[in-house]
């Protein structure tokens, strides 16, 4: 029985990372790449890695110097050497990225998405849950699909920079690409306690794409006579998420569709400080690449302010896909612990790491 089959409120969306993969063998010995990235980035993940330590598990980690400074710099984002490098992990932990300067989508097309693409991490999984007994009733997961969809970068543009401009953006979704995503999420919803699945989408506008997606579902719940489904249109679930996040467990959804949830979501359940993301290679083909929600906050780099509980969550994540489960608890009870304190982004971290 995996560890988080019981019932345990802060964690037990972690279990799927053990069913997926039931030949994954426990370590004691992982390596970890380490992008600090910028502005806020490398203080957060300094907490992160504090914490980690804190919990008796040992990291043999490798810095990669990657992000907006590195481009300003030197114009490049993500060479082909430090991709095939990092290929060879266990794990990466990754701070933030963006700087002042940068044409927008430089980083966001050349470090993140190329990272998400050429490494198969193909599940973004978000745990949307309030910490320190915040009261806004949401406990659910975002299982959003992470390489199709609208950010593949199909389309183009005609006539640019003239009065008969057209520009066009296609949203690319396959049977297998979406399959493998809803199977994740039926994998997930199975191993909680109210085996239930949300599908979002806009199915009566998006008719191609979502039928593919309803269709796909409806197929794989054969598979999971245990799991109950719904279907939400994403405006209809925003409007949930807001009024009444209780109704979700487990949402599954395409990759536009789950990247403005899941920051709502975040919001909602407290701000995106406390938001934590993992990128997953649930196949374990490449290393699986975990994140805080939050952006690299320049202006406020330095000054010891950052909340660094959303790096210490995604660290926490990043252990029990380790199989580090024991760990992974300790770290997630140690974060609900502390939550309701203030305090410097090195304090946050210290109170963490006390209680581990």
């Amino acid at each position: 029985m995996c560890a988080f089959d019981r019932p345990r409120k802060w964690a037990v969306f972690l279990c799927p990372f053990f069913l997926i993969e039931e030949r994954f063998e426990l370590s004691h010995h992982h390596k970890v790449g380490v992008i600090g990235g910028d502005g806020i980035g490398p203080e957060v993940v300094a907490e992160a890695l504090k914490v980690v330590a804190a919990s008796g598990v040992a990291l043999d980690t490798v810095d990669y110097d990657l992000g907006g400074a590195r481009y300003l710099r030197s114009g490049e984002v993500l060479p082909d050497s430090l991709l095939e490098e990092i290929a060879g992990l266990d794990a990466v932990l990754l701070g933030a990225v963006g700087m002042p300067g940068v044409p927008p989508g430089v980083l966001e097309r050349g470090l993140l998405l190329r990272l998400r693409f050429e490494l198969d991490l193909y599940v973004n999984l978000r745990p949307l849950e309030g910490a320190g007994g915040d009261p806004s009733g949401i406990d659910c997961v975002v299982v959003r699909e992470n390489t199709e969809g609208s950010y593949v970068g199909e389309g183009g543009s005609l006539r640019k920079g003239t009065a008969h401009e057209v520009a066009t953006q296609g949203s690319v979704n396959t049977r297998m690409g979406v399959e493998r995503c809803v199977r994740f999420a039926f994998e997930l919803a199975q191993g909680r306690l109210r085996r239930h699945l949300t599908l979002v989408h806009k199915t009566n506008v998006l008719t191609y794409a979502g039928d593919l997606w309803q269709r796909t579902l409806d197929e794989v719940s054969v598979d999971f006579p245990e799991v109950a489904t719904a279907y939400h249109h994403v405006d209809a679930a925003c409007m949930y998420l807001v009024g009444s996040p209780e109704r979700y467990d487990v949402i599954v959804t395409d990759n536009l569709f789950g990247d403005i949830l899941t920051d709502l979501g975040g919001a909602v359940a407290g701000g995106i400080g406390l938001a934590a993301s993992a990128n997953l290679n649930p196949a374990r083909t490449g290393p699986s690449l975990f994140e805080p929600v939050h952006g690299s906050a320049p202006d406020i780099a330095g000054t010891g302010t950052a909340n660094p509980l959303a790096a210490i969550r995604s660290a926490a994540m990043m252990l029990d896909f380790l199989g580090e489960a024991d760990a992974a608890a300790r770290v997630a009870k140690a974060v609900a612990e502390a939550s309701a304190l203030t305090g410097t982004t090195q304090q946050v971290g210290d109170a963490v790491a006390e209680r581990v």
